[in-house]
């Protein structure tokens, strides 16, 4: 495989000394690859979920089943993003395991976002004939620790009234041509 400057020199958008596998609430955004609207199309801020995001929302909805000390909050499948808070409770055994770049931590938030999007990633694949390369997500994804009871309850507002506010969000327009241009 050639040398690529810019996959070799990335750079994580964790904060370098934050234990992620900490209890607490973690707001989380995870984006389709290339920002294509494939789970979902909105009209008038209602959600109409398509088979994809079906998936999505199943996959997320079994989090807690695989990973017993997360507890699931408010979350919301949007047409090409997924928003969910989770809470971390590893009170049951101690994380001590130093983290380091590409060092997946277990019971961190980490590991739960990577089996979820594999999750959703293998369920799509299999009923789209899909092999090898994820079409699904696009790298990595966003999170903010929730500090506060004051922003819990603003994070939430937010997710839910998300779907409210798609038609003024820049993808809205592509996904009024097309719900997507995938070969699924």
């Amino acid at each position: 495989m050639a040398h690529n400057p810019d996959f070799s020199h990335r750079r994580s958008i964790r904060i370098k000394e934050y234990n992620y596998a900490d209890n607490g609430a973690y707001f989380v955004t995870l984006c389709t690859k290339n920002k294509q609207c494939i789970f979902a199309d909105i009209k008038q801020g209602k959600i109409k979920i398509c088979a994809l995001g079906a998936i999505a929302h199943n996959c997320w909805l079994k989090i807690s089943e695989h990973f017993p000390h997360v507890i699931l909050d408010v979350f919301v499948i949007m047409p090409n993003h997924v928003h969910g808070i989770l809470w971390l409770n590893n009170s049951q055994k101690p994380v001590n395991e130093a983290r380091s770049f590409g060092n997946i931590v277990a019971g961190s938030l980490s590991s739960v976002i990577r089996s979820y999007k594999a999750a959703v990633t293998k369920e799509i694949n299999y009923i789209c004939g899909q092999k090898g390369t994820s079409l699904v997500w696009q790298r990595n994804y966003y999170e903010h620790i929730i500090r506060d009871e004051k922003a819990l309850q603003e994070i939430r507002k937010y997710i839910v009234e998300n779907p409210l506010n798609w038609d003024k969000d820049p993808e809205y327009s592509l996904s009024r041509e097309i719900l997507l241009d995938l070969p699924f």
